[in-house]
């Protein structure tokens, strides 16, 4: 960030976004919080946790946003604009926890946004304690994509600060995604070694269907001991793809990788002849499951992506169809 800094930027100081709301936008530098006044022509819209910007230490007006090096970002239902989660983050926690909470195919939808904006991800199960069987879950998260780090923990125990330390070294940043009532504030807490004041209020799950009460109602930035930051988010039950790419591809690189060798270029995998990833599925190497959960998400993207339409000059963006 500093190498975006110029002659023309002396007696600014650098901030960064703790918290975003619809009409008010605060930020911490390095003499503590501070509420930032925007300039006409910018929104809070523009802007997201986690983002580096430059504003008078006296006033506090921002002055400009610095290039990000990441942006997880998500569609929202009747939504024109894709809703900014979290900036400038290195990796992402997607946290659940090993009950009835636990769903492959939204874990999938997580990761495939985490890859599209470029961040390492890494599925933190919580309420390890509260499980005979933690293996198991284990086993089908780190399934879900390649090299999938998965890390087990009892979010309240400090072992929790030793087990998650490889990714929270001085200067990095992560994210904290996943259902309400999984364990991300209690986890927050944990990290940041919050007194019983400061600690974000936490909540349980219904016992009949594991389903969380919603307690983070907005996005935050906490520091961690030893340099890091957390951003905290709240929960994100539903969640819809769009603009995705190389997202969905590292997700399911078994079947990128098998795509090439069918008969037909635009092959759905579903049924042409001369198909490489049915014929996998019929020879037990393919898991059908996945292949359907991809082939979902893949259509979902296709309907929610915008396309460019019209003449040259007069272009508008517009969507293939009605989401489902």
């Amino acid at each position: 960030m500093q190498s975006q800094l110029g002659l023309e930027d002396a007696g600014l100081e650098p901030m960064r976004v703790s918290a975003v709301h619809r009409s008010k936008m605060t930020a911490v530098s390095v003499d503590g919080q501070a509420k930032l006044s925007l300039p006409a022509a910018m929104t809070t819209a523009d802007f997201a946790v986690g983002d580096w910007v430059l504003a008078d230490p006296h006033s506090h007006q921002l002055s400009r946003r610095l290039d990000r090096h990441s942006l997880l970002q998500r569609q929202t239902v009747g939504a024109r604009q894709l809703q900014l989660i979290a900036a400038n983050v290195d990796t992402v926690f997607i946290v659940t926890s090993c009950n009835d909470d636990f769903n492959p195919a939204r874990l999938e939808r997580y990761l495939a946004l985490t890859n599209e904006a470029g961040t390492g991800a890494v599925i933190v199960l919580t309420k390890v304690d509260q499980t005979l069987d933690a293996v198991k879950f284990q086993r089908e998260a780190a399934a879900l994509q390649r090299g999938l780090p998965v890390v087990s923990i009892n979010g309240k125990s400090q072992d929790a600060i030793s087990a998650l330390a490889p990714w929270c070294g001085a200067g990095q940043t992560v994210a904290l995604i996943g259902s309400s009532g999984v364990g991300k504030s209690t986890l927050l807490n944990t990290l940041a070694q919050k007194s019983e004041d400061e600690a974000q209020a936490t909540g349980g799950i219904r016992a009949d269907d594991a389903k969380g009460r919603h307690t983070t109602t907005s996005r935050s930035l906490h520091t961690i001991e030893g340099g890091a930051w957390v951003i905290d988010t709240p929960g994100m039950r539903t969640l819809h793809v769009s603009d995705l790419s190389a997202g969905l591809d590292e997700l399911f690189a078994e079947i990128t990788e098998l795509a090439p060798d069918c008969r037909f270029r635009d092959c759905t995998h579903k049924h042409e002849p001369g198909c490489a990833v049915q014929s996998a599925v019929a020879a037990g190497t393919l898991d059908p499951a996945r292949l359907a959960r991809w082939s979902k998400l893949r259509d979902e993207n296709e309907q929610n992506t915008p396309v460019v339409t019209g003449a040259r000059g007069n272009k508008k963006m517009s969507v293939r169809g009605r989401r489902r």
